[in-house]
């Protein structure tokens, strides 16, 4: 009888490894917000189209949000449509908030589902717009002004915040065995179109069906301490004091604010992970040492 390789042995440890977190999830669901630059890599997108397949397999339950923000960019400019930003958020002007609906909800959605499907998988695109998936309303926003150091609001256009969810058109398609596959565009009470910040959309869906856990792939690490090493747990009492020193800043805020919203509503955990890195949320999921930011209640 000829001894096992140890290549094949590793690989059988990594499987012992994982089994009881397969044990954990099997039923759960999983709320996925995929999205920066890993978006634009056919061969990262092909690597989480195949995480997607596998955790379904595994009995896992994905639901995926998608943002969009640089391909809205590059569509608009194609366009010949000019793009105006207020502190880094893109004013959404009716123009800009058509060409943000065809491109999430056609064109990057329509493409992500076909990579899942291209996978082995089944998966449907939708928006937030479908069966009133998501309720928005006008995102309201300030700013301070540098020298006098007063705030006033600023008007993004047709920029939503969501504020109700019905998970109705989820259920089904998870019961169905389909990955829902949502694009971050949501409609108000009058019908009107909002954009929706896929962090936000991801954070709103995942509390109202009460994921297990909520991923927020995006183009770092995670969070960093002030020596730039990644802090992987962390509650939001922890979180308060790393903001105010200063250590989470910039458009980190938002995401780690969108995961203690999450948990604060009932999600298991949220993780914030580099979705540029493959199958980094396998990593996170299936061994000890995870691979990126957790926050938990």
């Amino acid at each position: 009888m000829t001894a096992p390789a140890a290549a094949d042995l590793a690989k059988t440890a990594t499987l012992i490894e994982a089994l009881p977190y397969l044990q954990r999830y099997a039923g759960q669901v999983f709320v996925v917000k995929y999205g920066g630059h890993a978006m634009g890599e056919p061969d990262l997108a092909r690597a989480f189209a195949d995480d997607i397949v596998l955790l379904k397999a595994c009995g896992i339950n994905p639901v995926v949000v998608h943002g969009g923000g640089p391909q809205i960019g590059a569509m608009l400019k194609r366009l010949g449509i000019a793009s105006s930003f207020v502190d880094g958020l893109r004013v959404t002007d009716a123009a800009t908030a058509e060409v943000a609906e065809m491109v999430l909800a056609g064109s990057i959605n329509k493409e992500l589902v076909g990579w899942i499907n291209a996978a082995g998988g089944v998966a449907a695109g939708i928006s937030g717009k479908d069966a009133n998936l998501v309720r928005a309303v006008k995102a309201s926003r300030t700013t301070r002004d540098a020298e006098s150091s007063i705030e006033r609001e600023v008007d993004l256009g047709f920029v939503g915040e969501p504020v109700a969810v019905d998970r109705r058109i989820i259920d089904v398609l998870i019961a169905a065995g389909i990955v829902p596959v949502i694009a971050p565009v949501a409609a108000g009470a009058d019908g009107t179109t909002y954009n929706v910040n896929a962090d936000t959309m991801a954070g709103a869906i995942a509390a109202a069906i009460g994921a297990a856990r909520l991923f927020l792939l995006t183009d770092v690490a995670g969070v960093l301490g002030d020596n730039g090493e990644l802090l992987t747990d962390l509650d939001p009492k922890r979180i308060a004091a790393l903001v105010a020193a200063g250590t989470i800043r910039g458009g980190m805020i938002p995401k780690i604010e969108t995961c203690v919203a999450a948990v604060g509503a009932g999600v298991g955990a949220a993780v914030v992970l580099d979705g540029r890195v493959p199958h980094a949320m396998l990593l996170e999921i299936f061994t000890r040492d995870g691979a990126g930011t957790l926050v938990r209640a």
